[in-house]
C-alpha cells in the first residue's frame, strides 16, 4: 500500500459569511525514491473556515485513485480532534447530533470525509498554523489565495445559505 502525506489547511475570510479557500499538497516517494506532489485548491463565494478547513482533506482523500496509507497533517484541531479524540464516533452513533440533542454542524462534510476515508488507512497529525511549517505555510498561500479569486472563478458551497 502506497504512503502518501497529505497537507492541508482552509482559510475563510470574514468568517463565517466570507470567501473562502482550501489548500492541500498530496505527496509520496516512489520506489526510486523521487519525491511526487500534487497541489489542490479551490475558492468559494460564502463559507466558513472550518468548512474550508474539512474540504482540504476531502479534497486530498478524493484526489486518491486507489487505497493507500495516508497521513493528513492539519492546523485544524477541529478537524484532527474529531479523529483522534473519537468525536466523530459519537456523532455517527448518535445520528450527528451533539450534546443537548444539537444537530452537528458540517454534517454533511463530514459524511462525506468518511466516504472518502473509507478505502484508505487514515492517521491524523495536527501542526501549529503559522508557525514556520514548510508545507502548511504551502497550504495556507493556496488555501488564501483560493479565497482571494476573482468573483466570477468562486465556487458555491451548498451548505452555507
Amino acid at each position: 500500500m502506497m504512503k502518501v502525506t497529505l497537507y492541508t489547511d482552509g482559510s475563510a475570510r470574514g468568517n463565517p459569511d466570507g470567501p473562502g479557500g482550501y489548500g492541500a499538497v498530496l505527496q509520496y516517494v516512489d520506489g526510486k525514491g523521487v519525491l511526487h506532489e500534487k497541489e489542490l485548491s479551490a475558492g468559494y463565494k460564502k463559507t466558513t473556515n472550518n468548512r474550508m478547513e474539512l474540504m482540504g482533506v476531502i479534497a486530498g482523500l478524493e484526489a486518491l485513485n486507489r487505497p493507500c496509507q495516508v497521513e493528513v497533517i492539519s492546523d485544524s484541531s477541529y478537524v484532527v480532534k474529531a479523529f483522534t479524540e473519537r468525536w466523530i464516533d459519537g456523532w455517527v452513533r448518535r445520528g450527528w447530533t451533539r450534546g443537548k440533542n444539537e444537530p452537528v454542524k458540517n454534517s454533511d462534510l463530514w459524511k462525506r470525509l468518511l466516504a472518502a476515508k473509507e478505502p484508505h488507512q487514515v492517521t491524523f497529525r495536527w501542526v501549529r498554523g503559522h508557525a514556520g511549517h514548510p508545507e502548511n505555510e504551502r497550504c495556507d498561500r493556496l488555501a488564501t489565495t483560493a479565497a482571494d479569486g476573482a468573483p466570477g472563478t468562486l465556487l458555491t458551497d451548498p451548505g452555507v445559505s
